[in-house]
């Protein structure tokens, strides 16, 4: 049995812990649920998040753990995000992420209770005659070493997931109507995945995959690194460095972001070093500011007040549900809670969950013209929102509106 724990520190990584756990989050190319299932070779079993998650329910996603768990369940901390076909698993008691312990494999039932807080360490559970393997991975300390990984992860992701896959190259043409490959790495393409003719590929700083069912329109240029999910229909403009979900709409300029999946960035406009959350819709013109006019490190909005990132680069994290008006300009290090519907002409750096509204301060949305709207949305892809996603978001809601960390509508 394969467990994902969000331990404290993941469950303040907003906006995007107030609706999901942190194993479902997109790094690099694969959710951390879909990295952990590879890296084990087995499905994830369950995971345990904050308490106001455990309705949670998307696609493939497990269940939430409530039950004990048993001896020789594998217990993994989500924040720990090891590399594809490094190591395996057999024979050991524990895995180590550079100096930490990513993962511990229980010899004892462990009640679900201590782990219900975040508080527990799985240091604590590794035995003193532990068989100790260390892997190479990234850890998540902050929400936005997403964005900060993004690069890394990809460069390993791409060939490795390509290969387990069974993707295989894009051949080189010389002729001026078919794709055209700039650069020695290659560009996977999955069986289904549809290139149409007068599209430009820059592999020159890495390659790119594309997954069933994807379609690159012509007169696109998709610069390596880049993962392009199933579903995924990109048409036109320039898409660089970035990992997009399945199933999104991407047009205009886009750079070193990731889409969970689910998402419509359908229109011109630049986003840049960004994350989207799932069902986003960002309407037309929408632009994100990703550097200062200072050159200076980007502070961004955290649960317990303005947080540096480190980073000269840094966009918009745009919670699951947010919805953009036309033409809206986003600030440099921008926060958008989930469920945000906001139409201004440029909302503050930090917007609370379930926001409405032409200017700030904003009204509160409505819990059900929320899940009216959502419902509507996900039908547009053939998606139910049925009545244990229902449940969830009701959760969610309840927990959003009661939690004073946020800024004030």
């Amino acid at each position: 049995m394969i467990v994902l724990y969000d331990d404290a520190q993941a469950r303040e990584f907003e906006p995007f812990a107030t609706t999901r756990p942190i194993s479902e989050l997109r790094a690099g190319a694969l959710l951390g649920r879909e990295r952990w299932a590879l890296w084990f070779g087995r499905r994830v079993d369950a995971c345990i998040a904050a308490p106001h998650l455990a309705h949670f329910a998307e696609f493939d996603a497990p269940p939430m753990a409530s039950l004990p768990l048993p001896a020789e369940t594998w217990l993994v901390n989500a924040r720990a995000l090891p590399v594809l076909g490094t190591a395996t698993a057999d024979a050991a008691d524990a895995i180590y992420v550079g100096s930490r312990v990513a993962a511990v494999r229980l010899r004892a039932p462990l009640s679900t209770a201590a782990l219900r807080d975040g508080t527990l360490a799985l240091e604590s559970l590794v035995p003193i005659d532990a068989v100790v393997r260390s892997v190479d991975g990234v850890w998540l300390d902050a929400v936005w070493d997403i964005v900060r990984h993004l690069s890394t992860q990809l460069v390993q992701d791409v060939p490795a997931f390509a290969a387990a896959l069974g993707a295989t190259p894009l051949p080189v043409s010389l002729l001026p109507h078919s794709p055209q490959i700039i650069g020695e790495a290659p560009v996977y393409v999955e069986a289904g995945a549809n290139v149409e003719p007068f599209t430009v590929f820059d592999t020159r700083s890495g390659p790119v995959l594309l997954r069933r069912g994807a379609t690159v329109q012509a007169f696109t240029r998709i610069v390596g690194l880049c993962y392009i999910g199933c579903d995924t229909n990109v048409s036109g403009d320039r898409i660089a460095a970035s990992s997009i979900g399945d199933t999104c709409r991407v047009h205009g300029e886009l750079s070193m972001s990731v889409f969970i999946g689910h998402a419509n960035k359908g229109h011109d406009g630049f986003v840049g070093h960004s994350i989207l959350g799932r069902w986003v819709n960002l309407g037309a013109g929408t632009i994100t500011s990703n550097l200062k006019n200072t050159y200076g490190t980007v502070a961004m909005w955290t649960t317990a007040g303005a947080g540096n990132t480190g980073l000269q680069f840094a966009g918009t994290f745009f919670g699951d549900h947010v919805k953009t008006g036309i033409g809206m300009r986003l600030t440099t290090g921008c926060v958008l809670g989930a469920g945000t519907n906001v139409m201004d002409a440029m909302p503050p750096k930090a917007v609370a969950p379930f926001s409405w509204g032409t200017r700030a301060p904003y009204a509160l949305f409505e819990r059900d013209k929320f899940l009216e709207t959502a419902t509507r949305m996900m039908a547009r892809r053939q998606i139910e929102l049925d009545a244990r996603q229902r449940a969830h978001w009701e959760s969610v809601y309840a927990h959003a509106i009661a939690d004073h960390r946020w800024p004030t509508r």
